[in-house]
């Protein structure tokens, strides 16, 4: 075997298959000693992991140790062979197909010349040369006119520079997908960023005054949270749907779910206020 060959059990499934697939394709070989094709089909899968040099992962699992694995993927005839692209199931065959048929397998799995360029200007982006990142995305819409990652690519490189009409455009046209989440976290963070208007401390006057007063405080949760001081905005929110869930078309709820939407699942914070949340909207 190659380095970009692994030997995959129960216990080192999810960080060697799962987390890698978020940086390379994976793709897996389910197995047996006893199993005639995978044989002949397992060589031929070392071989191609080795010519591509890391543009995918092979990861071989023993059906045989790994039952739990089988039965997880369903695993019903061997050899099968399962690509795993983002943490996601994106494509399978059954049976030891011929190496042309498995080439074209892994052409669909591998990243187009467009999504390479992308990548380029994610990592020109990261290094703090938008100049650069911004040419690479929009060469690769040039030669892929979908692609997601470079859309939103190109989108942060326009929000750095104030263009939000633009930026907006292009979030809202990502396709679902691995990209679509961050689409949707940045369009939650330009909607929150574009509602935080106003005087702190006048709202906050008004409020003392008035408890009662949803607007003000509405516009001082939006207002926080523009200024990412996400914890003071939701207790802000929070307050006035407790008071009125339906005040200004839910516009309280609406913007804590765009607050959650920019922390991320998983999030504390998030977590712990979504469960606020429901407690009001389902009591």
């Amino acid at each position: 075997m190659n380095s970009w060959v692994l030997e995959v059990d129960e216990q080192s499934f999810e960080k060697e298959v799962l987390e890698r697939s978020r940086t390379v394709p994976v793709v897996v070989d389910f197995w047996a000693p006893w199993c005639g094709p995978c044989r002949t089909l397992g060589p031929l899968l070392e071989r191609l992991a080795a010519e591509y040099r890391g543009q995918f992962v092979l990861a071989k699992v023993n059906v045989d140790s790994n039952p739990l694995l089988a039965q997880a993927f369903r695993v019903q005839s061997i050899p099968m062979v399962v690509a795993i692209k983002d943490g996601q199931l994106v494509s399978h065959f059954v049976g030891a197909l011929p190496e042309p048929a498995v080439r074209e397998f892994l052409a669909r799995l591998l990243p187009s010349d467009a999504e390479r360029l992308a990548a380029q200007g994610m990592a020109r982006l990261a290094g703090g040369q938008p100049g650069v990142a911004e040419k690479l995305f929009r060469q690769a819409l040039e030669q892929q006119p979908n692609c997601a990652a470079a859309r939103v690519g190109l989108a942060r490189v326009l929000l750095q520079r104030g263009e939000k009409d633009q930026a907006r455009e292009l979030l809202e046209r990502v396709e679902p997908g691995p990209y679509r989440n961050e689409a949707d976290r940045l369009l939650a963070e330009l909607r929150l960023q574009e509602a935080g208007q106003g005087d702190e401390s006048l709202l906050r006057q008004r409020i003392a005054a008035n408890p009662a007063d949803l607007e003000a405080r509405l516009q001082l949760g939006r207002l926080l949270a523009a200024q990412q001081r996400y914890e003071e905005a939701l207790a802000e929110l929070l307050e006035v749907v407790r008071r009125d869930r339906n005040f200004q078309d839910q516009a309280a709820r609406k913007a804590m779910v765009d607050i959650f939407n920019v922390l991320g699942s998983g999030n504390e914070l998030a977590e712990r206020y979504r469960s606020e949340l429901a407690k009001i909207l389902f009591s």
